[in-house]
Order: C-alpha cells, then sequence, then structure tokens
C-alpha cells in the first residue's frame, strides 16, 4: 500500500486548527492563483480541535457515528479472511452494515480503517480525514460514510471500492493488465479529484498522491482516498504554507522537501519545513501518470542502480520520442498511437518540472485529459461504423495486429478501382500510406525524408504553459 513516512505537523494540520508553533504562511503576492471552481465547496468551517470537541460537538451530519460493538458485527469480529490491506495507519477491513447491525439501516457494503494506536497516524491524521470528507462531496473522493470514537478506538467507515487500489492493478506480476484507455480514464479521474480539492475556496492541499490512494470501484472509476495529511492551502496573497516534511519517497516534490529526506517519527531527526503549495500535489500527479505510462513503481531498489528512482531515471527522456517509446509499458503495445503517447508523456513531464510554476494547474491537465477521452471515442465510434472505410489506430481491434489495418480502397459507382492506397501502421503505431507502392508516412513525408521536429515532440503553446521542448533545452 506504500509506504509513507511523516515527521509531526505542527501548523494547520487540520481545519480549524490554529498556528501551534514553528513555520508561517508565506506573504509574498501570489502569482499563480489557481482559479476557483464554482461547482467546488466552500471553504471548510470551523471543525473540532480534537477528538475531545468531536465527541461533545459532532456538528456534522452528513457522518453516522457508530458504536464499537456495530463496527465488531459488521466485520464478523474483524475476521482476518475480510482484511482488505493493511498500512501505517492499521488495518482496513471489508464489512456490511444492514439491520442486523443498526435497526432499519440500509445494507450497506463498507470498508472499514482501524487506527492503530501505535502506528505512525494518530489522532490528528484521524480527526484531519474525518473533518475533510465529512464535509466535502466530489465524484473522485471516497465517500466518507461515518466513523466510531469510543474509548480508545478510532474506526472510519467508507464506501466499499470493490476493485481495490490503482497500485494493485498496475504492478500485478500475473493476469490480467489495466488497458491504456482504462489508464487513461483513471489518470481523468483523479486528476478531477485533485482539481476539485484544488478550486475549494480555501484549497486543500491533498499532500500524498500516490497509487495506493487511488481507489476503484467496481466499474474501475477512480477516486482519491486517506485525507490523513491534507491541509488547507495559501489564500489571498500567500504564497505557501511552510510546514513541516511529511509524504512518501519518490512522490513529494523536491521544492516541498526542501533540504533534507523524509524521516519516520520513529528515527532521531532534525526539523525539515517545505514550503507547501497546490503545485506539489502536482508533482505527485505527473509521477503517477509516469508510473502509468512504464508500468513501474516511483522507488524500485530491485532495479539497477540508475533506475532506482522512476522520475530520475525516465523523466529526461520523456520528450524524445524514439526513446520514449523503448521504456513504454510492454504490456500496452499496440493499444495506443505514438503520436497519443508523446502527448502524455509530455503533460507528465511538464507535471514533474522541478520548476513549481512549470507545472500547470490541475484545471488544466483535467482538460488535456479531456481531450484524450474524446479522441478515443471518436476512434471507437469510428472503427465501428467505418465497414470498409479507412480508420485511424487509437487502441488496436483485438482481432487485428497491432501493425496493420485494413485495406483502404476508393470505388467509384461503377465499380472500378480508382486508386490502390492503403493505410499501414508500423510498430510504434504511426501511421503509414502506401501510395504506388512506395511508403510515405502519415504527415506526407517518405521515409528518406528526415523528421520535422513536430513529428518527434509536442509543444507546450499547444497547453498554453511549460518549459521549452527538448531540442531547444540545454
Amino acid at each position: 500500500m506504500g509506504i509513507c513516512f511523516s515527521i509531526e505537523d505542527d501548523l494547520h494540520s487540520i481545519p480549524g486548527v490554529g498556528v501551534a508553533g514553528g513555520g508561517g504562511i508565506g506573504t509574498t503576492p501570489r502569482a499563480d492563483k489557481t482559479p476557483r471552481s464554482s461547482s467546488s465547496s466552500s471553504s471548510i468551517p470551523l471543525a473540532p480541535r480534537n477528538v475531545g470537541d468531536l465527541r461533545q460537538n459532532p456538528g456534522n451530519s452528513n457522518l453516522d457515528i457508530f458504536t464499537y460493538e456495530e463496527m465488531r458485527l459488521a466485520t464478523k469480529r474483524f475476521r482476518p479472511d475480510l482484511v482488505l490491506g493493511e498500512g501505517g495507519f492499521g488495518v482496513v477491513y471489508k464489512g456490511v452494515i444492514d439491520d442486523n447491525v443498526r435497526p432499519g439501516y440500509k445494507t450497506t457494503q463498507v470498508a472499514i480503517k482501524e487506527l492503530n494506536p501505535e502506528g505512525y497516524q494518530g489522532d490528528r491524521e484521524w480527526l484531519a480525514e474525518v473533518n475533510y470528507l465529512g464535509q466535502v462531496r466530489h465524484d473522485n473522493l471516497v465517500k466518507l460514510i461515518g466513523y466510531c470514537c469510543e474509548d480508545h478506538h478510532r474506526l472510519l467507515v467508507y464506501e466499499y471500492m470493490a476493485s481495490g487500489s490503482l497500485e494493485k492493478h498496475l504492478f500485478r506480476r500475473v493476469g490480467c493488465t489495466l488497458t491504456w484507455s482504462r489508464r487513461m480514464k483513471i489518470a481523468l479521474d483523479a486528476a478531477k479529484g485533485l482539481a476539485f480539492l484544488h478550486g475549494a475556496e480555501r484549497p486543500i492541499i491533498y499532500r500524498d498522491f500516490k497509487t495506493s490512494n487511488i481507489l476503484l470501484d467496481a466499474d474501475f472509476n477512480a477516486k482519491l482516498s486517506d485525507f490523513g495529511l491534507a491541509k488547507e492551502g495559501p489564500m489571498g496573497d500567500q504564497t505557501h504554507v511552510s510546514t513541516r516534511v511529511m509524504g512518501t519517497y519518490g512522490y513529494a516534490a523536491p521544492e516541498y522537501v526542501m533540504t533534507g529526506e523524509l524521516k519516520s517519527r520513529s528515527a532521531a531527526y532534525k526539523v525539515e519545513f517545505g514550503h507547501l503549495t497546490a503545485r506539489s500535489d502536482i508533482y505527485g500527479f505527473g509521477v503517477v501518470l509516469l508510473e502509468m505510462l512504464i508500468g513501474r513503481k516511483a522507488m524500485d531498489k530491485s532495479r539497477p542502480s540508475r533506475e532506482h528512482n522512476l522520475v530520475e531515471w525516465a523523466r529526461p527522456l520523456l520528450n524524445h520520442n524514439k526513446k520514449l517509446l523503448r521504456i513504454l509499458d510492454p504490456r500496452l503495445e499496440g493499444q495506443y498511437s505514438a503520436k497519443t503517447a508523446m502527448k502524455v508523456a509530455h503533460l507528465a513531464h511538464l507535471c514533474l518540472s522541478q520548476n513549481p510554476k512549470g507545472r500547470p494547474l490541475m484545471s488544466q491537465v483535467v482538460e488535456i485529459l479531456e481531450t484524450f477521452q474524446v479522441k478515443e471515442e471518436n476512434q471507437e465510434e469510428a472503427m465501428l461504423q467505418g465497414g470498409g472505410n479507412g480508420i485511424t489506430l487509437y487502441e488496436a481491434p483485438k482481432t487485428a495486429p497491432a501493425t496493420c489495418v485494413e485495406k483502404r480502397n476508393w470505388n467509384g459507382g461503377d465499380g472500378e478501382k480508382k486508386a490502390d492506397n492503403r493505410n499501414l501502421y508500423n510498430s510504434d503505431g504511426v501511421k503509414v500510406v502506401e501510395v504506388g507502392g512506395k511508403s510515405k508516412l502519415g504527415n506526407g513525408r517518405s521515409k528518406s525524408e528526415p523528421p520535422n521536429e513536430f513529428d518527434c515532440r509536442i509543444q507546450s503553446p499547444e497547453y498554453g504553459f511549460g518549459e521549452k521542448s527538448a531540442s531547444t533545452r540545454s
């Protein structure tokens, strides 16, 4: 489920909690204000500062409050075979809340997370989840149904996500893998969740975006889970929140980590403060998008030493089409066009910019990913309706080789063949047109001609942001 390292946070860890010491809020005029979505939630109202406040004033009609005995009944006394996962926070069980658990309750499948009192997460992180997920609702955020706060017990009750985590499906060694189109849909869903959080009246910074925190329902719709590290973002002229470093190896943005490494609570550490902004989440999104493209984990010590850190190894290759196509997940072969793969890779490259201002806003990321969905739908429709007409390959039909598509012939009304032209696709998914026996690439260039620079990369001006293309960088 991913290894999360954290240092105790002392500032604005949960909505309604004031500064407890150390750090502060940046006050430099803010140049990159994120647009606020009209459909986003309003700012989070004053929330309980601690568990004692929560017990005295629950103040949240959206959530059900369960007893510990009800939790035991829902999980059949926390039966081991109902365990869905385990991490530093504790154990997650599959459960059912019905009339036997609480009279009159509609039968509901749930996931119940029981906080481990000796884990790295404590009351502060647990309360953060209650406060955030109890007051915001979005199709791409896991729904918090209720909680239990009885004696020393701390449990959270979520909607059940039948397909588990993105991490489980993306990195499985055997069985079916996620298709290209499904990966792009998951990326879009996750981007919408982040865009919603960033677009709130008071932005919410998720701070722990990774594959294990992206959960999938029975239809593989993706939702963000685990808000224990979420924080309210800067407002007005503030440029950042200064806070102690928390996060996960391989996903944390460089400007947030600053000069040191993330360290666990159990280890001796020096206090390190990072500048936290919504752009830190965008870096984490770039890491996950890269994982989906290449099929490798953000940190993998089983690889050669230079490939341990996925971003350090792969980012320099993302704007070079030949190198890029060699490192893409081989399980996806034949499911995408080279042009689309290059565009997605370029988006990941921008999200992973070392300069936070070089990263796109999440609202822009959503717009870009939506164009890929539209193109895919159009291509699928064309393949279904095309019949004898030519089609442009986006995702190869299962019954046809990835390297070739049916012949395209134009016949006149008299039945005579007017041209012997064919559309073929090479192993990279790039269209090759054969005219009179001579092969030309889909842009009208013959194989012997040098490639146009626009064949090899996409340029960020298309999106209106980002860095210079690979050929212009030193």
